[in-house]
Order: structure tokens, then sequence, then C-alpha cells
């Protein structure tokens, strides 16, 4: 393990002002993203639509890293150049999903635990050999009646602080992405204390399991009522809650926290962050690493169509623009209405 090197990469991924793109959706995914806008999902689709997000101007300026599904990593852009190599190129660091998805936890009811930690020392040596600098692992929190339990959390952290560590020693910097879900009707209240669980665990793991701390990016979710539930906090709830908890266990030794939309709207997701960004100064930066909440009006936008490519484009670019100013805390109603 080199820790500058894990050092170094992990500060870049959560440079002021610039955030992640997850453009990691799996097969399945990706389908149902497509599905949506009436085209088919094919090899060389994912392919063209992954490309014209690589290639828009300026991502650069906003964007950070890729986080990339496995078949991408390995795919090229249509004049023959790696996708590793033309984000590299660009200053945009190329990461990789390493998990295997979430399945049943024995003896668990309806909770789960993420699997893929069999033979992931030998796909990070061949990911870091293809271009990837950083990883990331995705664990799922459920909240309902009488869950999350000990035990899931238990064994989510612990899976968490393995891929960490084994990451490390290839010098692949790991996003460590422990999500509590927020698809119940559970109010922000609930929801706060089952991150604060949630978090200790994850980081008495990590210590446990000697990662180093510095060379780490959390990607955890917002504090933030469940989808379901009647009453909805306010934007300025939000922030100051999820700030809270996370001084609460987020060691400032940790450079960056790279938040995940979790299903939020696009613009809910950016003014969130921009609030939390306004209650500084804080021990990390807070950043974005968001899927959804960058990529759904540039999917709308291009339709699957050659000739719609620039519109998607510049619907990419909107979102970056407006995430990379949140992560500053210079998110404004006026960068949208512009647009």
């Amino acid at each position: 393990m080199n820790a500058q090197t894990l050092i170094d990469t992990a500060r870049a991924m959560v440079a002021p002002g610039k955030g992640i793109l997850a453009a990691d959706e799996s097969t399945p995914t990706i389908k149902k993203r497509f599905d949506s806008i009436g085209v088919e999902s094919t090899e060389e689709s994912r392919r063209a639509y992954r490309e014209m997000l690589f290639t828009t101007a300026e991502m650069e300026n906003h964007i950070s890293g890729v986080i990339m599904y496995e078949e991408t990593l390995f795919q090229s852009a249509a004049d023959g150049v790696p996708f590793s190599k033309l984000l590299a190129d660009k200053g945009v660091i190329p990461g990789i999903k390493v998990d295997k998805g979430a399945k049943p936890l024995a003896g668990a009811g309806e909770e789960k635990v993420t699997e893929g930690l069999d033979g992931l020392r030998d796909r990070l040596i061949e990911y870091r050999n293809a271009g990837a600098r950083f990883a990331k692992w995705r664990a799922v929190i459920t909240i309902g009646d009488g869950i999350p339990s000990d035990y899931c959390i238990a064994a989510n952290a612990h899976a968490l602080a393995r891929y960490a560590a084994l990451c490390q020693e290839q010098d692949i910097v790991p996003i460590v992405e422990p999500e509590v879900l927020m698809d119940a009707d559970n109010s922000i209240e609930v929801c706060q204390d089952v991150t604060d669980r949630t978090l200790q665990a994850v980081f008495n793991e990590l210590h446990t399991q000697r990662v180093l701390l510095e060379g780490i990016v959390l990607k955890p979710n917002m504090v933030i009522s469940g989808k379901q539930c009647p009453s909805q906090a306010g934007v300025e709830e939000v922030a100051a809650r999820t700030v809270e908890t996370l001084k609460r266990h987020v060691p400032a030794a940790v450079p960056g926290i790279a938040f995940l939309s979790g299903g939020q709207s696009d613009e809910l997701a950016t003014a969130h962050l921009n609030a939390m960004n306004q209650l500084g100064p804080l021990p990390w930066s807070l950043t974005f690493s968001y899927g959804r909440a960058l990529q759904a009006p540039a999917l709308k936008a291009w339709g699957g169509s050659a000739e719609k490519l620039g519109a998607g484009q510049l619907a990419f670019q909107h979102r970056a623009r407006c995430n990379g100013a949140a992560a500053e805390g210079e998110y404004s109603d006026a960068m949208e209405k512009a647009a």
C-alpha cells in the first residue's frame, strides 16, 4: 500500500467545486432507464450513452471522477480510445463498481447484505491495470418494522471494511457507501437514528480492519424523511441533521464525503448539498456522487438519438455545473432559471 498515492487520489476526488458521476448502473438497472425513454438496452447503446456523458465539454470543471460498471471500464469511445484513458486525459479519475449486489441476509427476513468479496483481490488487480484508481461498494440498510437489526448493520459494516482494506492494498481508493434507504414512511428522526447507528458501526470496522481513513471517500445517504412519510422535512432541517450526524461519527481524517442522491429529484439533491455547505466551516469536503440526479435530464434530452447528442450533453453540463456550485455553497435558484 502506498499511503501517499491513496491520500492524493482521495483528495483529488473531493477537490473544491467538484464531485463524482455515478455511471455504474448494472445492466438490469440501465435497462429500466432506457425503457423509460423507449431505447433498447444493448452493449452499443449503453456505450454510446456513456460516451455522450464522458465527452461533454467542461465536464472536468465540475466532475472529479466517474464510477463505471465493469462493462464500461473495458469499453472504448467510437474512435477506439478506452474510456479510462479518455477520462484520465481530461483530468477525470476513472473508478469502478466492484460489489456483486445486495442479497438476502441469512436469518434476517427482508434484510440484505452486499456480496462480492470472493475473488475481489484478483479483480482489483485487473481493474487497476485497466486504469481504475478508485472503487465503490454499496451496502443497503432498510428501515422497516423492527429493522434494521444490529446484525444487518454489523454484517454490512464488516463487508465494507474488508472491501476497503483490499482496495487500499492495491492503491485503489475505496468509496465506502452505507446507504440507509429512503423508501419507507419513516420520519426524519428515524432516519437520523438509523444513520447514526450505521456510521458508528462502519467506522468501528474500518478502524478494526486497519483502513487508512485519509485514503477513503465516504458516500452516505442524507438524513431525510422517508419517501412515503406524510410530513417531509425542509431543506434546512435536512442539512442541519445530516451535518450533525456526520460530525458525531465521521473522523476529521476523512478527506471528503460525497453524498448519494437516493432517489431525490435533481434540484432537491442539489439544494440539500448547497445548504449543508453553507453551514461551514466543516472538517471534511462535502460534495456529490450522484447517478440519476446528474443523468436524468441528459437521458431524457438524448432519447437515444445521435441527432440529440448535443442536447443531452447540455443537460448533463447544466446539472454538473449546478452541483459543482452546491459543493461550494454557491448554488441558487437563479442558476436553474438561467438554463
